[in-house]
């Protein structure tokens, strides 16, 4: 479909070159551009029309959970927006086709509701999931465990993860079952590009634990502090037993020097850069100037069990992750990951095996499942043809059939 990690090639292909590297299962280039403006009102009132019929089908054919497997799945994910008729390679696939989902979906016909959204509307994420838990009859546990989640997934993207991208978009995907999944979205504004992270409940082991289903982005980051990583183990134990110390005796830990002779984290980082894009400097892998011991105080208050309950407290945010990760590390020796845990780009693969093999049976399924969604769908021929033929745009040869 689209090319797995970013090349050194930042160039975009306009939609005659796209058709033509697709006719040749190659890959291509799909940058996620921010792009300014909102979606025409003719287009949002079709491709709501539009995702109406489709998620109908696939509930009806596959299930709740099947849908919500699909959602959390970048490949079909992606493809899915191609159908509704939206930019294939804007970042405002995520936001649009969320939005669109959430006005198209009515939790009483399909037992599915999408809750929150973009910007201030991922802040109403918390008192919609209570109406929708109403709605399904779910019980007060049933609630406050997918409030947690939503509170979860958003705390790890924003704060255990740290890339140079804030989150601005969170759309949460719940069924009647109380099963879930998360998209959401950050962006970096230094060099303007999206990453787009996928949850799935059915992966959900550990919050803190490599939970996500994907991660997608255009640019891999040489160092990002990722403390999700099983390698980051040994890191997360010892930030709890640091946090958990008096905050009097962590002041006396911490170097008095450490502000004075470390003003970014290039004298930690591997190979002493921050990122493989150059010279961009990102502010999230710097070093706090300024330790929030109030924030330390209250933790040491609650005394933490582990790493989720850790990062789950109030206050604790990037700052305090990267202060306790970076101490454990110079103090105690447990280092944290600096692997990126980017894991796909809007890729199937290439025939070349570069970056992967094709994983066609993926392909072919998500391709099917949208193809035959779309012609079982109830909106007009006109409408259908179009449809499929954006479809068409990604269907190897031998798949259309």
């Amino acid at each position: 479909m689209f090319s797995h990690k970013n090349s050194s090639s930042n160039s975009q292909l306009n939609q005659s070159q796209f058709e033509g590297v697709i006719a040749l299962h190659q890959t291509g280039i799909a940058n996620l551009p921010l792009h300014h403006g909102r979606a025409p009102r003719w287009l949002v009132v079709r491709m709501q029309r539009l995702a109406k019929e489709v998620v109908t089908i696939i509930v009806n054919e596959y299930g709740l959970n099947e849908f919500l497997r699909r959602i959390s799945d970048p490949f079909w994910f992606q493809a899915f927006g191609c159908v509704l008729g939206y930019d294939w390679h804007s970042s405002g696939v995520t936001t649009v086709v969320t939005a669109v989902l959430k006005k198209a979906i009515s939790p009483e016909d399909l037992g599915i509701t999408v809750c929150g959204g973009k910007g201030k509307f991922s802040r109403q994420t918390l008192p919609e999931i209570e109406e929708a838990a109403l709605t399904f009859g779910l019980s007060t546990h049933e609630t406050e465990m997918l409030k947690y989640a939503s509170k979860m997934s958003a705390k790890v993207d924003n704060a255990a993860i740290q890339a140079g991208y804030s989150l601005y978009h969170h759309a949460f995907f719940l069924t009647e079952g109380h099963t879930w999944a998360v998209v959401q979205q950050g962006m970096c504004g230094e060099d303007r590009t999206a990453r787009r992270y996928h949850w799935l409940s059915d992966h959900v082991k550990s919050f803190v634990v490599e939970p996500h289903s994907a991660i997608v982005g255009d640019a891999e980051r040489e160092n990002v502090l990722n403390m999700t990583a099983r390698e980051s183990e040994a890191c997360r134990k010892a930030s709890v037993d640091l946090a958990k110390e008096k905050p009097s005796r962590l002041m006396r830990t911490i170097p008095a020097n450490i502000h004075d002779e470390q003003k970014t984290l290039s004298k930690w980082l591997p190979n002493g850069s921050p990122t493989n894009n150059g010279p961009l400097p990102l502010d999230s892998l710097s070093m706090p100037l300024h330790i929030n011991w109030k924030t330390l105080e209250r933790i040491y208050e609650f005394q933490p069990s582990n790493y989720e309950e850790l990062l789950g407290l109030k206050g604790v945010g990037p700052a305090t992750v990267r202060g306790l990760a970076l101490v454990a590390d110079l103090v105690y020796g447990q280092k944290p990951s600096w692997k990126d845990p980017v894991k796909y780009s809007f890729a199937y693969g290439g025939k070349d095996g570069v970056p992967h093999p094709v994983n066609r049976e993926a392909m072919d399924e998500s391709i099917l499942i949208l193809k035959h969604a779309v012609q079982e769908s109830r909106i007009g021929d006109k409408e259908k043809l179009h449809s499929l033929q954006r479809l068409r745009w990604i269907i190897p040869q031998g798949i259309d059939k």
